[in-house]
């Protein structure tokens, strides 16, 4: 595993990428839609940006996958949302609020399948591991 120091660096590499090229990165993200997340650490109180692939929905809301590349735990910026789950987001060139759900059940699986059949790595991730990854929506305030 990347140490936290590296993976620190590294995130913040993409999001440097992002904020130059109006939300677009290349490297193992190239084509894919990307969103900067800020989230509340539920137990420091420090404001954290963290770059994730996202699904956008018909609905004009936005999906994005907990998946922590397939391992057994789930990211910290998971435990961040489900204890701070008004925050802010960047898409593209646009700065805006939303308000962050976890979705459980059929719309879940239903939600995850299609993020599966645009984006299979994800589905490899959770071959890796025994938890249901997370998937959680992000609707506009």
């Amino acid at each position: 595993m990347t140490a936290p120091t590296d993976m620190n660096d590294w995130n913040r590499k993409i999001i440097e990428e992002f904020r130059a090229n109006e939300g677009r990165v290349g490297g193992p993200f190239e084509g894919a839609p990307m969103i900067l997340v800020h989230h509340i650490g539920a137990k420091s109180g420090t404001e954290r940006v963290t770059p994730l692939v996202y699904f956008p929905q018909p609905d004009d809301q936005i999906v994005i996958i907990a998946s922590k590349a397939g391992a057994p735990t789930n990211p910290d910026w998971y435990h961040n949302l489900k204890a701070n789950p008004k925050i802010t987001v960047e898409v593209g060139t646009e700065t805006f609020a939303v308000e962050a759900a976890e979705v459980e059940g059929a719309e879940r699986d239903t939600i995850w399948d299609a993020a599966v059949a645009a984006n299979p790595g994800f589905g490899e991730y959770q071959t890796k591991t025994s938890r249901l990854i997370p998937v959680l929506r992000l609707t506009r305030i």
